[in-house]
C-alpha cells in the first residue's frame, strides 16, 4: 500500500492518531519532526533558533523525499503543507488524510507547550491568524476528518472505513 501522510494544523492530533493507526493497520509510524530531530540531533526550537524556520523547511522537504513510500503511517509537521511541492509530492506517492479541529482546542491544546516554535507566546487571535493561512493547503487532501471531541480510537477506526470503501488495500481491518 502507498504511505499515509498525516497532515494538519499543530496540535491536531496527528502524532496520536498516527500510532493509533499504525497500531490497528500493522504499519509502522513516522514522525517528519522526530525524524528530523534525530538526523540533526537537535530539537525542532533549536533547530529554529540556530538555523531559522526556511532551513527547517527544507528539512522537511528532504525528509519526504528520505523516508519509505510504501506500507508506512508518516506523520507531518504542521507546516509541512506550506510548500507546493510537498503537497504534489504526497499526493503523488500516497494517500493525504488532513486531521481539523477548533481552534479552541488548539489553543487549549498549545497552552504551556514549549516545544512548538511558531505557537510559543502567542495569542489566540495570532495563532488563529496563522491557522486560517495555512487551511486551504490542508485541504488538499484525500481525506479531510474533523478531529473536535472525538477520541483517537474513533478517529483511527473512521479512516481505516474510508480505507475499506476507497479500495484502497485488500482489507483484512
Amino acid at each position: 500500500m502507498r504511505a499515509i501522510y498525516i497532515t494538519g494544523f499543530m496540535a491536531t492530533g496527528k502524532t496520536s492518531i498516527g500510532r493509533e493507526l499504525g497500531k490497528v493497520l500493522g504499519f509502522p509510524v513516522i514522525d517528519t519532526d522526530q525524524y528530523i530531530e534525530e538526523k540533526l540531533a537537535w530539537d525542532i526550537p533549536s533547530i529554529f533558533e540556530k538555523k531559522g524556520e526556511h532551513f527547517f523547511r527544507d528539512e522537511e522537504q528532504a525528509a519526504l523525499q528520505e523516508l519509505p513510500k510504501e506500507n508506512v503511517i508518516i506523520t507531518t509537521g504542521g507546516g509541512i503543507v506550506l510548500r507546493k511541492e510537498n503537497r504534489r509530492f504526497m499526493n503523488a506517492v500516497g494517500y493525504v488524510i488532513s486531521l481539523q479541529t477548533s481552534v479552541d482546542t488548539i489553543v487549549d491544546r498549545l497552552r504551556n507547550d514549549e516545544t512548538r516554535p511558531l505557537a510559543i507566546d502567542k495569542t489566540k487571535e495570532e495563532i488563529q491568524k496563522l491557522f486560517e493561512s495555512r487551511q486551504p493547503y490542508y485541504h488538499d487532501a484525500d481525506l479531510v476528518i474533523d478531529t473536535t471531541e472525538k477520541s483517537i480510537p474513533r478517529i483511527a477506526s473512521e479512516i481505516v472505513g474510508w480505507i475499506k470503501t476507497s479500495g484502497i488495500v485488500n482489507t483484512k481491518y
